[in-house]
């Protein structure tokens, strides 16, 4: 698989194969996190595959990983889906594995959903609980406004979406991850250099490590298998019909 967008390219491989460099890659570990229903699962499975997969099952938390190289770097990217947030009496309603989730990241993605307009008033709860578990440390973070395609259903203006973002100093990106791969990407693109640039400016040992284990088994195969389900339930309805 291999993209290029703009001066940027993004290229899936092996590490040690045919045009990938031997070293250990850089990693990279990115938490998605936002309301529920916004479409967090499907952003992430967009960024990874490129394929976009409309429904899937309750978001259980889990963590995908890929080497993939971004302007002829190899990173070893892991990307942690969470669990929906609700906000309850006036304050977040938290659990101590979202916690963890954030404190291991090295960057975030908030996420809300144009056509929800209460995943909206999570933006800023979320940001500054980030901000509350990583202190003094400028973790970078970019919200993103999903279902950019749904505009007859909209309970959220762009507009005001990136001035929240403007206000709070994240970079906003408006996307539809069933429509559109590119915006996805580029938010995705511009965490990963945030984080190589941070990673190369710090020291090893101010370096955190990985507070959430590697899965057993990689979620590309569980991905792959959800894809192809969903693409025998289209030829079965299109049968039916």
């Amino acid at each position: 698989m291999r993209l290029t967008q703009g001066m940027c390219t993004i290229a899936e491989c092996a590490p040690g194969g045919e045009g990938c460099p031997a070293a250990r890659p850089r990693l990279v570990k990115i938490a998605v996190v936002g309301g529920s229903g916004v479409g967090k699962t499907a952003l992430v499975v967009r960024f990874l595959t490129r394929r976009f997969i409309g429904d899937y099952e309750r978001n259980a938390g889990n963590l995908y990983s890929r080497h993939i190289q971004i302007d002829g770097e190899m990173l070893a990217i892991q990307v942690q889906d969470t669990p929906g947030v609700q906000i309850h009496e006036h304050s977040l309603d938290c659990n101590e594995q979202l916690n963890r989730c954030i404190r291991w990241a090295d960057a975030l993605v908030i996420v809300f959903s144009i056509t929800d307009y209460k995943s909206y008033e999570l933006l800023g709860h979320l940001y500054h609980h980030v901000r509350q578990l990583h202190p003094g440390n400028a973790v970078p973070v970019v919200i993103v406004a999903n279902k950019a395609d749904l505009l007859h259903i909209k309970e959220v203006e762009p507009q005001q979406g990136l001035q929240l973002a403007n206000m709070l100093g994240c970079t906003f990106y408006e996307v539809s991850v069933s429509e559109n791969y590119n915006n996805v990407f580029n938010a995705f693109h511009l965490l990963c250099k945030e984080v190589s640039k941070q990673q190369t400016t710090s020291t090893p040992e101010r370096r955190r490590t990985s507070l959430i284990p590697r899965p057993k088994s990689p979620n590309m195969q569980d991905l792959k298998r959800r894809f192809k389900q969903a693409l025998s339930a289209k030829v079965r309805t299109v049968t039916s019909v």
